[in-house]
C-alpha cells in the first residue's frame, strides 16, 4: 500500500463532505440556483475521485501512482474550478473546468493500463 495515495483520498473524500456541507447550509443563503448545481457537481466529483485514489493506494504500481497525481490535479482543476464559479459566479473560471476532466480521463487510461499489466497473482486470492 502506498500512505500518500490512501491518505490523500481519505482526505479528499472528507473534505468533500466538509465542502458539500457548508454549501447546503452556509452557503444556501448566497447561491444562486446554478451555483449550487456547480457546487454539487464539484462534491460529486472530488468524493469519486477521493475513492479512487483510495483504490490507487491498495494496488500501487508506479503507474497507479502517476495515476493518482493525474486524479489529484483533476480535483484541483476540475472541482477546485467549480468551488469557485459557484462561491464567485465568475464563470470566465469555467475554462479551467475541462482541464480538470482530462486529468480524471488520463487518471482512469492509467489506472486501466495498470491494472491490465498486474499479474492475477497481486489481486486474487
Amino acid at each position: 500500500m502506498t500512505k500518500w495515495m490512501l491518505l490523500a483520498g481519505s482526505l479528499c473524500c472528507a473534505s468533500a463532505i466538509l465542502i458539500g456541507a457548508f454549501g447546503a447550509h452556509a452557503l444556501k443563503p448566497i447561491l444562486t440556483e446554478q451555483g449550487k448545481g456547480w457546487l454539487d457537481t464539484g462534491v460529486f466529483y472530488q468524493m469519486s475521485h477521493g475513492l479512487a485514489l483510495l483504490a490507487c493506494g491498495l494496488l500501487p504500481t508506479k503507474t497507479q501512482s502517476i495515476a493518482a497525481s493525474f486524479f489529484i490535479a483533476g480535483i484541483l482543476l476540475f472541482s477546485g474550478s467549480l468551488y469557485c464559479m459557484a462561491i464567485t459566479g465568475n464563470t470566465q473560471l469555467g475554462i479551467i473546468t475541462p482541464i480538470g476532466g482530462v486529468c480524471f480521463l488520463v487518471g482512469w487510461g492509467l489506472f486501466c493500463l495498470s491494472v491490465w499489466r498486474m499479474p492475477a497473482s497481486r489481486y486474487l486470492p
